[in-house]
């Protein structure tokens, strides 16, 4: 145990010792020490004949914002980082870090809430079974396909892409078939690449077997297909000079036969028209989103942000330690359908330059899904084309 002393030599008057430190910044001398062994907070002199650690004043305010970040579980690495900056960078750099943190626990509570749901539903349809006790003959399920009676659903989609008015490559991706609905937006030197490479990971995707899979083995099968599509993108884009700076969003649904399986992570969004409703199914993994959830922003605001759009999550090149792996992997979920349901999936290109609105409008005039994207790709032209568009519509219909 370090025992205390006093620091010898003329500017040692102005150093305190590391318990007058520890109790100023709220750090343990423990944690001093060990911040010292790993370079993030040395001290100021080291005593070179008993090896007494002293501190200097002007480092309190630094070791107070170590405290802070470790209390809300910055890891060590990225809170050297942090300290590095100056005060407007750092603060950037912690929104970051919370922003993930809060889009992950966001994630977690929609996957609980789903689990909650799924498995109260269960328990109601067991209930209900022969030989049960509570067998009240509640239509609450009969809807659903593969329960007796229920018709047999299929889906009929489109895909398209559009370059837009001002770029002059196209980086995003789209696909619309029988079993897959996708599209994904690209970035960077690599972006053409990893868009591609993401999607097709999923098309050669069996996983969707509802008679053969409980929906807890369709989650896992999900996850799986996920992890596919990641490791597509980073073998896509391995030899670029920053293979980390490329990357794709991705915004999946699997057809099971009887149920929409969403894999999704970036800012690209689907949406379902319900009921002559649209509604937004995906949240968005970027800062501005993160603004939004925590009040920083107004939605005026957010659809005037002059900051790039900073993205939490996408699939990137680089293989990501575990800890961050796991932080970043994509949302999945299980999704029931009606016939009658429309479903949109887009880029950024498409979801940031045009209202909410004016998409629902479109979407519902559309007669067929081919309508719906030539009408959605040409609304973005006209707002100014500033990005590549990839959109895709697709209808639950009642198989013939």
């Amino acid at each position: 145990m370090e025992r205390e002393g006093r620091p010898v030599g003329a500017a040692s008057e102005e150093l305190v010792t590391i318990g007058e430190f520890a109790r100023l910044s709220r750090l343990s001398a423990r944690a001093l020490r060990r911040y010292d062994e790993l370079g993030l907070l040395r001290p100021a002199l080291v005593d070179p004949v008993n090896g007494y650690r002293y501190y200097g004043p002007a480092q309190v305010e630094g070791a107070r914002l170590v405290a802070w970040l470790r209390r809300i579980g910055m890891p060590l690495n990225r809170i050297g980082r942090v300290v590095a900056l100056d005060a407007g960078a750092a603060a950037v750099e912690i929104r970051a870090y919370w922003a993930r943190v809060e889009a992950e626990t966001a994630a977690r509570r929609d996957l609980a809430m789903y689990l909650v749901d799924h498995l109260s539903a269960e328990g109601r349809t067991m209930s209900r079974m022969p030989g049960n006790a509570e067998n009240t003959g509640s239509p609450e399920s009969s809807g659903r396909a593969g329960s007796a009676g229920a018709v047999a659903l299929a889906i009929r989609c489109a895909a398209l892409t559009d370059i837009g008015v001002v770029r002059t490559a196209n980086q995003d991706a789209a696909f619309a078939g029988p079993r897959l609905l996708a599209v994904a937006d690209g970035f960077g030197e690599g972006g053409a690449e990893a868009s591609a490479a993401a999607i097709e990971a999923l098309k050669p995707s069996t996983w969707g077997r509802d008679g053969a899979l409980s929906a807890a083995d369709l989650l896992n099968a999900l996850e799986d297909t996920a992890d596919s599509a990641a490791r597509a993108v980073r073998d896509a884009v391995a030899s670029c000079a920053d293979p980390d700076g490329s990357g794709t969003t991705l915004t999946a649904m699997l057809w099971t036969g009887s149920r929409l399986g969403l894999v999704h992570i970036g800012d690209s969004r689907a949406y379902l028209l319900r009921g002559g409703e649209l509604f937004r199914i995906t949240h968005d993994h970027s800062l501005v989103q993160s603004m939004l959830d925590d009040g920083s922003l107004s939605p005026e605001e957010a659809a005037s942000h002059p900051g790039p759009a900073l993205l939490l999550k996408a699939l990137v090149g680089e293989a990501r330690p575990a800890a961050v792996a796991v932080a970043c992997r994509a949302d999945v979920r299980l999704r029931e359908v009606l016939a009658g349901d429309r479903y949109l999936l887009c880029s950024d290109g498409l979801s940031a330059v045009v209202e909410t609105a004016d998409l629902r409008a479109a979407v519902v005039a559309a007669d067929d899904p081919q309508e719906a994207v030539r009408r959605l790709a040409g609304l973005a032209r006209e707002a100014g084309g500033p990005d590549n568009v990839a959109c895709v519509v697709a209808d639950v219909v009642v198989e013939e």
